[in-house]
């Protein structure tokens, strides 16, 4: 097909969420002699699976032929999902969900070596084997009936996630200021609930015994603005990081090529984008491991810096349609997306970040007062949402324009006026058009590279 578009991603989505539900609960048969739902949800899908597919999908087009490569990369998308996972069920529940300390080679539970080289291989062979056909039976369907059912599994799963999420949080609030005339209908809800939230606990516990076996981790509690790894520090440490990722790219490029270029992602600020959600993945991810060693870190930071770069790369060609930084004239480079001496850069700035800039950093934003740094950090939120909303409007114009797509409302008449091509060429010096190939007639995997370096 000429590109895996938004249904094509939902397909795939919910037929491999389906099958690693499959996976796992005949895994927990064979391992405990009984029936396990191992999702989540009380819907058959074990999302995680659903995600990793689509990611590496769309994610490593120009590495289906180099299965070695194709293989690390599947393992390393996997692992950090399932690694994810692990954290955000632990936030929810504050319980480990499920616990590798036995085996080894393992990461403080959540990931072992193992299995990571399981999601390898399961991974090359889904890509070469197994969506060739998806796809195929998915262009046989009538894109209408295709659409619907498609639409109507999202919306149950969207109500499966969320009434999932309430319940195991043990939020399920039951007011006691019912009016009588609504009386008999509450109490029927009540006992409702009671019985939903009663089968979804002890499902989730049978499924995962590890739940029941590791203690309890207990909330931080806030006492001062922005404490611990928080929403509040996390957002200054994305301001911070994206202006000081475009001043620090701004004089590499100066000293490198002789010349002052912009190296903004959005069209209001100096701010890169790439850099501050770099600053937060990285924050939030190694915050529990900043008193290991600075090798740990590096070697962390090498990996996870690594896969963040290459994924926006795709991210950024997909939905701009634009590729914003190019590696093919450096060695040891996957499609031109990163190359190891940058990787290597990553994990030397982790271990800068963590060790050096961190602590001091994390000092000082927890010294502003708590209600003047709240209301700083949604100005700034508002903020950034609006200059990215600019930015990405007017970079979609531009494509519309080299398409010779005339203005057609006041909004592309407005873009067209404030930011044309000159204009955009200032801010994004080194953004150009990807070459498009085709990797298979059943799927098209996003685009290859031009032959020049960045």
């Amino acid at each position: 097909m000429g590109g895996l578009d938004l249904f094509g991603c939902l397909w795939l989505f919910f037929v491999y969420s389906f099958l690693g539900w499959i996976a796992e609960t005949c895994f927990c048969v064979l391992k405990y002699r009984k029936f396990m739902n191992r999702g989540m949800l009380n819907s058959p899908l074990c999302i995680v699976y659903g995600i990793a597919a689509v990611i590496i999908t769309i994610g490593f087009p120009e590495l289906f032929d180099e299965v070695p490569i194709l293989f690390l990369g599947c393992a390393g998308v996997s692992t950090l999902l399932e690694w994810f996972t692990a954290k955000i069920l632990e936030k929810l529940d504050h319980k480990k969900w499920w616990d590798y300390s036995s085996k080894r080679w393992n990461l403080d539970g959540y990931i072992c070596l193992q299995y990571s080289i399981v999601w390898g291989i399961l991974g090359v062979l889904s890509v070469k084997f197994v969506t060739p056909v998806l796809m195929k039976f998915y262009h046989m369907v009538p894109s209408f009936m295709m659409q619907i059912t498609l639409w109507a599994l999202l919306g149950v799963l969207i109500v499966d996630i969320l009434g999932s999420t309430y319940i195991i949080r043990g939020s399920v609030k039951r007011n006691d200021t019912i009016q009588k005339i609504d009386h008999e209908l509450y109490s029927r809800k009540k006992r409702f609930g009671r019985w939903l939230e009663k089968h979804i606990l002890m499902r989730v516990e049978k499924a995962y015994p590890a739940i029941n076996e590791g203690e309890r981790v207990e909330k931080e509690k806030i006492t001062v603005f922005a404490e611990g790894c928080s929403f509040y520090k996390l957002v200054l440490l994305f301001f911070i990081g994206a202006f000081a990722g475009d001043l620090i790219e701004t004089i590499f490029c100066r000293i490198t090529m002789g010349y002052w270029m912009s190296r903004s992602s959005v069209v209001w600020g100096p701010f890169s984008i790439v850099w501050g959600l770099a600053m937060v993945v990285a924050t939030s991810l190694l915050y529990n491991y900043r008193n290991r060693s600075s090798s740990f870190i590096f070697a962390m930071g090498t990996v996870l810096g690594g896969v963040y770069e290459y994924l926006c790369s795709v991210f950024t060609e997909i939905v701009f349609g634009k590729i914003f930084w190019d590696y093919s004239g450096f060695m040891f480079n996957i499609g031109g997306r990163i190359n190891l001496l940058f990787c290597f850069f990553w994990g030397i700035a982790g271990v800068v970040w963590l060790k050096g800039v961190y602590p001091y950093l994390s000092k000082w934003i927890e010294k502003i007062p708590m209600l003047a740094g709240k209301i700083i950090t949604w100005c700034l939120i508002i903020f950034m949402a609006a200059d990215s909303l600019v930015s990405a409007a007017a970079l979609m114009r531009q494509d519309q324009r080299e398409k010779n797509i005339p203005a057609s409302n006041v909004v592309q008449q407005w873009l067209d006026e404030n930011y044309d091509d000159e204009t955009l060429y200032k801010i994004y010096p080194k953004a150009k058009k990807p070459k498009k190939v085709d990797k298979s007639e059943n799927i098209t995997y996003s685009n290859t590279r031009n032959d020049a370096a960045l």
